[in-house]
């Protein structure tokens, strides 16, 4: 498994770390800082998940009108890992 560390911007939380495996599933999403409990609850939703499906799923997702949310900032993070 690779894992992955991505600094998020404009949300509560101030980094998503995370694991892909071969087949780009994604594995041990951990959130720093935010909402425990939405951000326990993503996690436990997206693991064993195909990331590109889950950036899809998620990106655009906006909190209280700041153009992103934590799940954006996955879905982004996601992608940018799957670019690599």
């Amino acid at each position: 498994m690779a894992s992955f560390s991505f600094t998020t911007q404009g949300v509560c939380s101030q980094e998503i770390r995370f694991e892909l495996d071969a087949q780009n599933r994604v594995h041990h999403v951990n959130f720093v800082g935010g909402c425990p409990g939405n951000l326990t609850a993503i996690s436990k939703l997206v693991e064993g998940a195909n990331a590109q499906e889950v950036a899809a799923l998620l990106k655009g997702n906006d909190c209280a009108g700041k153009g992103t949310s934590c799940a954006d900032q996955l879905a982004r993070a996601l992608e940018q890992a799957l670019a690599k």
